[in-house]
């Protein structure tokens, strides 16, 4: 497919005065061809006009069909192939087989929702009989949940397949009944292009209303913040900067009628080296440790970026081996210059503290958005003391805090920020002392791992990719997993209505397969 640089506002290829160029991070060079167009006022209030009026259609269609519009576009975003692949790599600087992985991950998740919208469960049909006899009489009682309306969803840099625009949040929405409204990441347009160009060949092969799909693009902040202003949207979907997702949620909060953010935001993921681990297998977690924090230049927000463990013999020797690790990592190229620029300050303002020692760097970097990683070591009260070291540096920089004691460790947790991930490494003499810590874990994180890296989300119904704040707006949900189709629906309750207007599936026995509580009791 050739690129035209146009934007996508329900159906119609859309052209703008004002362009844009795509960026190569590894040459931070412009990409001629094309100059992409950038949204303004008008495209706005199309995209959510339309998207409004397709609401009505999409939201009431059979589940069928609505099942067969996610496999659709899962199987055109895989058809894509290799030209995605190859695009998506000159506008990120992300391997070829990584990025082969995520368009996987894409169509895997899309073809998941598909699997979740055809068995109905998410409907939450809940039915209680009337009861006229009682005093005072039951009403009859039906429950199903319907969707919010329209989503904006905002690409994520990192993601440019997974988290973007045909990502998790796109899928999950659209799985929903929700019709979206997708601001691409200015990093990676002709990527966002390719992928809004499959959807939009989904769209029209299931004969949906055009309006359940478009794409706007642009560089500046007023796009994201019209765009949530607009009255039609009912959601925000948003992966980024904590300053990004802060400056989104207090729009939304702002308005008229207050809708809700669901952005994943900060969060530096701690891993806790229990000390019957530490000594048994401290050089294997070094060189563990190290590829995790380097994996796609650190780029990942499940980054391991702090260790905690009680100083001594077995911590002094896990640090050599971490040393000596990162010392062999080469330079790797970060996603935008900005994100470059952005991370080498938060470097200089962690060695600039007297509180904070460097234990080793990876290679120098010569040219263009690369990057060296680093990796710091503290102590636990410089830590507490030091609220930067507890902020999120974006890319392969990690923190090494050592604590006197089990009791310092517990209360440093206690004291940290809401995160996505938290990370125990132990053998079975250490389960006491996990015990201790895991219940300050479950209030602090929405995904606690055992003896692994938190770098690595699988897509599946028990996964949870979200956490308290700032890791996410609201703790309750999470942006990866099926779980995630709860962030855009609602429930609504009918009492003693007549049959003839409720939904097929509150009458009777309702489809088959259908999971529905009838009187306090699961049933098909």
């Amino acid at each position: 497919m050739t690129l035209t640089g146009k934007l996508f506002i329900a159906g119609e290829r859309r052209d703008s005065e004002n362009r844009f160029h795509a960026f190569d991070p590894s040459t931070d060079e412009a990409i001629p061809e094309p100059a992409f167009a950038i949204a303004g006022p008008r495209d706005i209030d199309d995209a959510c006009a339309a998207a409004e009026a397709a609401f009505a259609v999409y939201s009431s269609l059979p589940l069928e069909t609505r099942a067969q519009f996610l496999e659709a576009a899962a199987d055109e975003i895989d058809a894509l192939g290799e030209a995605l692949t190859k695009r998506a790599h000159c506008e990120t600087g992300l391997p070829e087989a990584r990025l082969n992985g995520e368009r996987g991950r894409t169509v895997g998740q899309l073809r998941l929702f598909a699997q979740i919208v055809r068995d109905g469960a998410w409907q939450g049909i809940r039915i209680d009989s009337a009861d006229p006899v009682r005093t005072p009489p039951k009403p009859d009682l039906r429950l199903h949940k319907i969707p919010l309306g329209p989503v904006a969803v905002f690409g994520a840099s990192n993601f440019p397949l997974a988290f973007s625009i045909a990502g998790g949040d796109t899928a999950s929405a659209l799985a929903a009944g929700c019709p979206v409204v997708a601001k691409g990441h200015p990093a990676h347009p002709g990527t966002s292009e390719l992928v809004a160009s499959a959807i939009m060949r989904a769209v029209e092969q299931t004969g949906l209303p055009q309006g359940v799909f478009s794409l706007l693009n642009g560089t500046s902040h007023e796009l994201g913040t019209a765009l949530v202003s607009d009255h039609r949207i009912q959601a925000v979907g948003f992966t980024g900067s904590r300053m990004g997702g802060e400056a989104l949620m207090k729009v939304a909060a702002s308005r008229k009628q207050p809708i809700p953010v669901y952005a994943e935001m900060s969060a530096i993921n701690p891993v806790i080296l229990l000390p019957a681990a530490l000594a048994s297998r401290g050089e294997k977690l070094a060189q563990d440790y190290v590829g995790s924090v380097t994996m796609g230049a650190g780029q990942f927000c499940t980054n391991p970026g702090l260790i905690l463990a009680i100083r001594g013999e077995a911590l002094d020797n896990f640090v050599a081996g971490v040393a000596a690790a990162i010392g062999q990592a080469s330079p790797q190229v970060m996603l935008t210059q900005g994100i470059r620029e952005q991370f080498d300050r938060g470097k200089a303002n962690l060695i600039g503290s007297d509180s904070v020692a460097l234990i080793g760097e990876g290679a120098p970097a010569t040219n263009g958005c690369l990057a060296s990683a680093a990796i710091y070591r503290t102590s636990a009260a410089e830590f507490v003391q030091n609220p930067l070291l507890g902020e999120e540096n974006f890319g392969a920089s990690s923190v090494i805090v050592e604590c006197d004691d089990i009791d310092q460790l517990h209360g440093l947790l206690a004291e940290i920020e809401g995160q996505l991930t938290a990370t125990l490494h132990m053998t079975e003499d250490d389960f006491v002392l996990a015990g201790k810590i895991l219940p300050v874990l479950e209030r602090k994180a929405g995904r606690i791992i055992a003896n692994g890296w938190p770098t690595g989300v699988e897509v599946s119904h028990a996964m949870v990719h979200g956490g308290p704040y700032p890791a996410t707006s609201d703790p309750k949900s999470t942006s990866v997993g099926t779980l995630a189709i709860e962030r855009f629906l609602r429930p609504v309750c009918y009492q003693d209505f007549p049959a003839e207007l409720l939904p097929e599936h509150l009458i009777g026995e309702g489809p088959n397969n259908t999971i529905r509580m009838i009187d306090g009791k699961w049933t098909m």
